[in-house]
């Protein structure tokens, strides 16, 4: 199996996430990829996927992942059924986070208990 192969789940990943400047080779049996995430959140997806292929220190491969907007975290998309809390327990791994989303989006937001479907939220830096 050559490592490309291997290590395909990141390179689906990274073209789901979208990111930009992508460049992938494989030289001496190490994969070699690079390229822009929009969020550190992002970021942070690829690394995982590629920590779970190769280990905590795969040597079969060097990432080097630049973040475009590394102001926020991340930008969330609301779906239906979602709140506050769920969303700071998928991002913080901490439901009561929740008023730090809130804090950071004020300008759209004027009570914590009411976010709507497609509003897009700042996820803050913690």
């Amino acid at each position: 199996m050559s490592v490309k192969s291997k290590y395909q789940a990141v390179l689906d990943l990274g073209e789901k996430l979208g990111v930009q400047n992508g460049d992938v080779r494989e030289e001496d049996g190490v994969l070699k990829i690079k390229g822009m995430t929009n969020t550190q959140y992002e970021k942070n997806l690829l690394w995982d996927k590629i920590k779970a292929i190769g280990g905590e220190s795969p040597s079969d491969i060097k990432a080097n992942i630049t973040v475009e907007d590394d102001s926020v975290y991340h930008r969330h998309v609301v779906q239906r059924g979602e709140s506050l809390s769920k969303i700071a327990k998928h991002y913080y791994g901490d439901p009561m986070k929740y008023k730090k989303i809130f804090e950071a989006n004020t300008n759209i937001l004027s009570n914590p208990d009411l976010i709507h479907p497609d509003q897009v939220l700042v996820i803050p830096n913690l």
